[in-house]
């Protein structure tokens, strides 16, 4: 054993050494600009001065590795292709610095000046350096942005979500358990009672959250302003009859500012509790504009960003783009109260557990490990004893920055869609290891044989046998909507047959 360690050293060693050698003759290749951008014996690059950044980085035919990640480092901060003449002292101090490379697994490490960015809080801003024209740049053949790390003294300038996932518990009395909800489907062309309806079967079903559909807008066969009205009806007919509160989150993406802001205003204007709405926002479609803009302008509302597109940025197989992690801590950072983090390979959309969970984990703590950095949420210094108490608590899963927002920004919910059913919830909850989340099922509960009611009791149901501990098979016994369920989401067809049948259609 102890000669195997000695082994595995050596060659560590060896590997080590000739990885130095490599990088001392890439720096030697360097050209003068190229120099400018480059800094491996940074000092403490967590010093409060930088945000610090990783990207995943294959160079061009025409660069070597730290040839290629120093002009990717010009191009996301203060450079051009060529060394400029107007560069000044303190334009110098603002350059990007790669400090660190790992040669074998193609890694970059960057530390951008957060002075950089905009100082009244812009999201787009900084996404516009570090992601923005740089991942157009013919001098890489992939470049992907990993993990991103936010020091406490960015924090400061950024708002942070307001309304969270504890206020919306409070609201709908319920605890230890996710909040049930659904997506209504068809998500698009029923007419504004229709949807209206289905949004009340679901809530006497049992269920607690209902959300447009990211298209949904002001179709004609369906009025935004119609939509609105009955959608308040069913819901107080639902509270009435089942005695418990609910919620419903309203897409007010639109096509310019005034649109979105009047889709807001109708929705507070037409009688709805406070903390029965939501405002759902195409974060990615419509812009981090509009994300901060429902921030800043309805701090007492749940901002509900719905990722659509995020997939082109986000997929593994894509070499160009950002991770969904470090989508989602844009998204805390921005003020949002929920964004969308996949079912990590659960349901039906691409995602794993290590992407999806970090990502879902990471915008929930107060301190979290990322892919590759520890996000501290803390504004306040990470050794304060108030703060070591607030990260205590936030991993006992207790309620945390209720009156304390100035240590710590607040937490920001993962939202879970993408085919899972009843049958899904519990292991999903496994996967993700705790059960501070929202599930907005579609088919999963429109899909039940007996309909959309019968469909959220038998989710209300799963989640009764998970909080008890028996199986669903078990439950399913005495319960016959999630006996409905499990025989229809977990029935086989035969391969051949449905490949006759997709040809056919």
């Amino acid at each position: 054993m102890v000669k195997k360690k000695i082994i595995r050293k050596k060659v560590k060693k060896d590997i080590s050494k000739k990885e130095n050698s490599e990088i001392s003759k890439m720096i030697k290749s360097l050209n003068e600009k190229q120099r400018g951008y480059v800094d491996l014996k940074l000092k403490n690059p967590k010093n409060g001065e930088y945000m610090l950044c990783v990207f995943h980085l294959i160079p061009g035919v025409k660069h070597n590795m730290l040839q290629a990640a120093c002009e990717m480092a010009a191009e996301s901060s203060t450079g051009t292709n060529f060394l400029v003449k107007t560069e000044t002292k303190f334009s110098k101090e603002m350059n990007a610095r790669v400090y660190k490379l790992d040669l074998k697994n193609n890694l970059v490490w960057v530390a951008y000046p957060w002075r950089l960015f905009d100082r009244g809080g812009n999201i787009q801003n900084i996404i516009t350096y570090v992601v923005g024209n740089v991942l157009g740049m013919k001098e890489a053949r992939a470049l992907k942005l990993l993990d991103i790390w936010f020091p406490p003294t960015m924090l400061e300038q950024y708002d942070g979500p307001s309304y969270t996932i504890d206020d919306m518990r409070k609201y709908l009395g319920v605890y230890d358990r996710p909040i049930l909800g659904t997506i209504i489907k068809p998500k698009m062309g029923l007419t504004s009672s229709e949807y209206a309806e289905v949004c009340y079967d679901f809530w006497t079903g049992g269920g607690d959250f209902v959300k447009n559909d990211e298209p949904q807008a002001n179709q004609d066969f369906c009025p935004y302003d119609k939509m609105v009205k009955y959608v308040k009806e069913a819901m107080d007919k639902a509270v009435r009859e089942t005695g418990k509160k609910k919620v419903h989150s309203f897409n007010v993406s639109a096509s310019d500012y005034d649109t979105m802001i009047e889709r807001c205003e109708m929705i507070r204007d037409a009688g709805f509790e406070k903390g029965s709405y939501a405002f759902l926002i195409d974060g990615i479609t419509a812009g981090w504009m509009a994300v901060q803009t429902l921030r800043r302008k309805y701090p007492e509302v749940f901002i509900h960003f719905h990722r659509a597109s995020h997939g082109a940025y986000t997929r593994p197989e894509n070499p160009i783009g950002f991770s969904v992690l470090v989508l989602s801590k844009f998204a805390r950072l921005a003020g949002a109260s929920g964004i969308h983090t996949g079912t990590a390979g659960v349901g039906k959309m691409q995602g794993s557990p290590k992407e999806d969970v970090t990502a879902a984990k990471n915008i929930l703590g107060v301190k979290e490990m990322g892919h590759f950095f520890e996000q501290s949420w803390g504004r306040i210094p990470e050794n304060d004893e108030d703060l070591i108490r607030i990260v205590k608590e936030d991993h006992a899963h207790h309620v945390t920055l209720e009156d304390d927002n100035w240590r710590s920004m607040k937490k920001c919910c993962p939202i879970i869609s993408g085919g899972l059913n009843p049958t899904l919830l519990k292991p999903f909850i496994e996967v993700m290891g705790n059960t501070d989340f929202i599930t907005t099922m579609g088919a999963g509960v429109h899909a039940h044989p007996k309909g959309t009611k019968k469909g959220a009791t038998a989710l209300v149901q799963s989640c009764e046998a998970y909080k008890k501990g028996i199986s669903i098979e078990e439950y399913a016994k005495t319960h016959k909507e999630l006996e409905e369920a499990i025989k229809f989401f977990t029935k086989k067809k035969n391969p051949i047959k449905e490949a006759e049948e997709n040809e056919k259609s």
